[in-house]
């Protein structure tokens, strides 16, 4: 039998890749700075060689374990307290120091365009800058992309929130986490991970969605673009587009116009970020199971672009809710998210649709839902005032979450009852129910003929009474049924009332 000898330089290469393959590693997010959970049993989790034993120290305990026959290990730690920066090894064959390790509250913190939306494009920049030295309060930020199949490793680091650091944070996440640790005394830890303008089923898995009837026709979509691609049409139509350029740029600046956008290399739909579960594949499932409180969500304009999108959203959101909540087998971890604020939209309806299909989802439980009718600009799909929308969901956390004290929600449509031309509505979260200015905005009224006509309005303790203005019988209520809409009502806590309506009448939306 013959000996296989390899040359020196190969030799060493193949065993510093062997010895590099046994080390003890970790996922990214058990890094410097990092915030866990308080007051729960802690997951923490890893690669090393097969049958390797692994250790995991912090604030004066020790687990340990072996590493499987794949090479994965975890232990579950005691409930940790930590307000004071510690310090966590984990020892192999190797081992690895975790510095400036706090225990506190940790939420995730996901959605679209307006999560990603950094505190730098914030109202206020410069005076939110000099004030956030807050070394207690610290972001993980997901850098990796999306995937194909759900991946066990992402890319990102801790940050902790300083003047220097604060700029890149998200704005919502930033002032949500702000207000909890301002009001809890304790560390808080945010995890950001968000894609701009992503649709939500790119964000649920693909086993809690592929057989829903409700995402078929979106499935069916991805399916027709996937058989579609051409890779050597779109590397030649790229190629062009990359030589024309230059001349188009010219003329733009001739005319004294903005220079056209650069062209770009097309990615194959497969790999699409749109493409239902890729994002949760490669931005959700490397996090699961890190022990996090719960989960903040803001998102939605990608699902609103006709009513069909806005009524797939009622399925859709609770879908990605109980996902999550069943993957991280926490339980039902609280969850809350940011309706959609005032905004012209083409498909207004699909933008009501969206904001109904949030409010229905508030009969899940532990959920929470921060109104922003007051909030959004009409020509900005991203509105700056994000303190406030930060701010409306540390009301609901601080509430309901933690059993703080005060209002946690605008008022939430809760019913209704008809008599002849009058309907009484009747809110939760209604007490001290005024008009903005003393005057009742908002607020449509429809008989049989279903013509909607503005509607008399009178406020009746924690009810509001609508009459149609001829005294005709009323057959159906709206409260800012528009994407842009009037509104007026609010809480004696100053918060908005959600838009809702009474009927389910077919909607359309004129192109």
């Amino acid at each position: 039998m013959k000996t296989l000898l390899l040359p020196r330089c190969l030799a060493a290469a193949f065993f510093a890749a062997s010895g590099a393959r046994a080390e003890v590693s970790l996922p990214a997010i058990f890094s410097d700075h990092m915030v866990l959970q308080r007051d729960v049993p802690v997951l923490v989790w890893g690669w090393a060689e097969a049958g390797e034993e692994v250790s995991v120290t912090i604030a004066g305990q020790t687990k340990t374990t072996k590493a499987g026959a794949d090479g994965k290990w975890r232990v579950k730690l005691d409930k940790i307290s930590a307000s004071e920066p510690v310090t966590c090894t984990v020892k192999g064959k190797n081992e690895i120091t975790i510095n400036d390790v706090l225990a506190g509250e940790v939420w995730l913190c996901s959605g679209q365009s307006n999560m990603g939306f950094v505190v730098r494009s914030a109202e206020n920049f410069e005076q939110e800058k000099a004030a956030a030295d807050h070394p207690k309060l610290r972001m993980f930020i997901v850098t990796s992309g999306a995937a194909t199949e759900p991946q066990e490793k992402c890319n990102g680091k801790w940050i902790v929130s300083s003047p220097e650091t604060v700029a890149g944070f998200s704005a919502t996440a930033y002032f949500f986490g702000r207000d909890l640790q301002a009001k809890l005394d304790t560390p808080v830890g945010l995890i950001h991970s968000s894609v701009g303008g992503t649709p939500i089923e790119a964000w649920t898995s693909l086993d809690a969605q592929k057989d829903a009837p409700e995402v078929k026709p979106i499935f069916e979509t991805w399916e027709k673009r996937i058989a579609a691609w051409d890779p050597a049409k779109a590397q030649a139509d790229f190629e062009k587009q990359t030589a024309d350029y230059p001349a188009l740029a010219e003329k733009a600046k001739a005319e004294g116009k903005p220079a056209p956008r650069k062209p770009t290399l097309p990615v194959g739909p497969t790999i699409d970020s749109h493409r239902p579960a890729n994002l949760f594949n490669g931005k959700i499932a490397p996090l699961i199971p890190y022990a996090i409180k719960g989960a903040i969500w803001y998102q939605g304009e990608s699902n609103s672009s006709s009513p069909a999108a806005g009524l797939a959203y009622r399925k859709q959101l609770p879908l990605l809710v109980a996902d999550w909540r069943a993957r991280w087998g926490q339980g039902d971890f609280p969850f809350a998210w940011v309706q959609l604020p005032d905004f012209v939209n083409g498909s207004s309806d699909g933008w009501c649709l969206v904001r109904e299909a949030m409010l229905q989802s508030l009969c899940l439980p532990r959920t929470g839902m921060a109104v922003t009718l007051g909030l959004g600009d009409a020509h900005n799909v991203h509105p700056v005032k994000k303190q406030e929308v930060g701010h409306r969901l540390s009301l609901w956390a601080l509430g309901t979450v933690y059993g703080g004290k005060g209002e946690t929600s605008g008022p939430l449509y809760a019913g209704h009852k008809m008599n002849g031309s009058d309907v009484t509505i009747t809110f939760t979260h209604a007490d001290g129910l005024t008009a903005i200015g003393g005057e009742m905005k908002g607020f449509v009224i429809a008989g049989d003929d279903r013509e909607w006509k503005p509607a008399l309005t009178k406020i009746d303790g924690d009810k509001i009474i609508v009459s149609t203005p001829d005294g005709a019988n009323a057959a159906a209520v709206r409260y800012a049924w528009a994407s842009d809409p009037e509104w007026s009502l609010t809480n004696a806590a100053g918060l908005p009332a959600s838009p809702f309506r009474t009927d389910d009448w077919p909607l359309t939306t004129a192109p």
